[in-house]
């Protein structure tokens, strides 16, 4: 199956389970941007969920990412002290793996703190969307 097959499978399913669409209006509304042009529909569900999965990612890599890292530093020293030129070399795999690691840490920790910033505030804009509204009554006696 080729990308744009697959892509284009993905996105016809992702619109038949979806509680939100993005770029467009309910069918209803009269409008050409209904369910079947929809590019991208996401549920505040699966923002909760992808966010909880970046946030469980970082807490083990963090854990699970520095195993080999004392020894692996120790094994540069003693190399390097004993004249091998390969502890140097291993010096630069221990750095190079933990720039590599924080990078990957603090890339699943943006993840999950944007994705659950996006949930709260959402959640936030439906509830003040729906204080905010007039009854149409109060419209007409405005426009009057």
């Amino acid at each position: 199956m080729t990308f744009d097959a697959e892509w284009a499978a993905l996105r016809a399913e992702s619109t038949q389970r979806v509680d939100m669409r993005l770029n467009s209006v309910p069918a209803e509304g009269g409008s050409s941007g209904g369910p079947a042009n929809a590019d991208l529909a996401v549920n505040q569900d699966n923002l909760g969920a992808i966010g909880h999965d970046a946030y469980e990612v970082r807490t083990r890599l963090s854990k699970d990412g520095d195993h080999a890292r004392p020894t692996t530093f120790d094994a540069a020293i003693a190399l390097t002290n004993g004249n091998f030129a390969s502890g140097s070399a291993l010096l630069k795999v221990h750095d190079r793996w933990q720039t590599h690691m924080k990078t990957l840490l603090d890339a699943c920790a943006q993840i999950s703190n944007h994705l659950n910033y996006t949930k709260s505030a959402h959640s936030k804009d439906d509830v003040q969307i729906g204080g905010d509204l007039i009854s149409v009554s109060k419209l007409n006696d405005y426009l009057k």
